[in-house]
């Protein structure tokens, strides 16, 4: 068998066990500055050693591999270890968790284009990725944000944009890294459900021209969208049927049955609806869809923790309980059965 196929196996099966046994990932992979203004908001000290702290937190949970398949890092963290002890990607691998890592470097102000933003991170990003591969990180992730206002998304913005994700997942390929793609509609506006829906289409038809165009292999991938919701300041808001429906109509018509999952950012919602809405695309739709509906949510499932731990030391036990607890409501999501599985919990 040539080195090429064998990549591509290692690639498939990682892609395919990350979204297996009605799992899903989380995302621990905030940047040190949005890190620190969500501890400066609960008044926990913006410390090196408070975020390696909430890290271990996360990372020591018990039993958390019964729900997470796979943990995305930051660069600060896949470095970092308990206080006294393993390093966290040890601690990660010994939970039969996959260990991810963010790569890119931010979204920016795009020149030429008032209100829009083009993500960073391509240079040296081949030789980044053979670092983290050597760490033992076995997927990447990388985010782009698009916007919906008055006159945007452009379609200079919208291309931009997919053309860095689809050359940033060709290096991750070729590296043996599994490329969690992620094109985020942004849920701030008054835009309707409609428009979402439209704007999404654009953006995912984009991403896979892009994705095709740069040879990605799309066996080998993870499509990390936005639900289409409508604004957080748009008047109407639809029920949970009505996203869940909206939202695969979407996506089968714009996400190739090639794609072994697609994991659901949470994008701000609140973990509960977060939860109801990934359980309704489930129940509805669980054995008519070509891919595995999952979650790779972030302040959906650690928020709660990170207001029971509060930097104190003796919150650890509460905060972790909180943080699988959220974990389980998404594992039940995925069956179609949240939140009827956790009543009385």
């Amino acid at each position: 068998m040539e080195r090429g196929e064998v990549s591509a196996i290692g690639l498939i099966e990682t892609a395919r066990a990350l979204v297996a046994d009605d799992k899903g990932l989380l995302a621990m992979d905030e940047s040190n500055p949005t890190c620190n203004k969500r501890f400066a908001a609960l008044r926990i000290p913006e410390t090196v050693e408070a975020r390696r702290s909430y890290r271990e937190l996360i990372v020591t949970t018990p039993d958390l591999g019964q729900c997470i398949s796979g943990l995305i890092l930051y660069d600060e963290t896949i470095r970092e270890g308990k206080k006294e002890g393993a390093s966290f990607l040890k601690i990660i691998v010994n939970a039969g968790i996959i260990p991810g890592i963010k790569v890119d470097t931010g979204a920016k102000d795009m020149a030429g284009h008032h209100g829009e933003k083009i993500t960073e991170g391509l240079d040296g990003l081949r030789e980044r990725l053979i670092e983290y591969f050597k760490m033992g990180a076995r997927f990447a992730k990388w985010r782009a944000v698009i916007t919906i206002g008055p006159g945007i998304p452009s379609r200079g913005c919208i291309e931009a944009n997919a053309q860095a994700l689809a050359r940033y997942a060709a290096l991750c390929q070729e590296t043996g890294l599994v490329p969690v793609v992620e094109p985020e509609v942004l849920m701030e506006g008054e835009h309707t459900l409609a428009r979402c829906c439209e704007v999404t289409e654009e953006v995912l038809r984009t991403v896979f021209d892009e994705l095709y165009a740069q040879r990605v292999m799309l066996e080998g991938m993870i499509l990390k969208p936005n639900m289409v919701l409508p604004g957080l300041t748009c008047p109407q808001q639809e029920v949970v049927d009505v996203v869940a429906d909206t939202t695969v109509k979407c996506l089968l018509r714009a996400v190739p049955a090639a794609v072994p999952g697609i994991a659901f950012l949470s994008g701000g919602q609140s973990g509960e609806l977060a939860s109801a809405r990934l359980s309704a695309m489930n129940s509805r739709f669980r054995g008519h869809l070509p891919w595995a509906v999952a979650f790779s949510f972030a302040r959906a499932i650690q928020q709660p923790a990170l207001e029971v731990w509060k930097g104190q030391q003796a919150n650890v036990q509460l905060a972790q309980k909180a943080l699988y607890y959220r974990a389980k409501c998404n594992v039940a999501a995925r069956r179609g059965n949240y939140p009827a599985a956790m009543e009385g919990e």
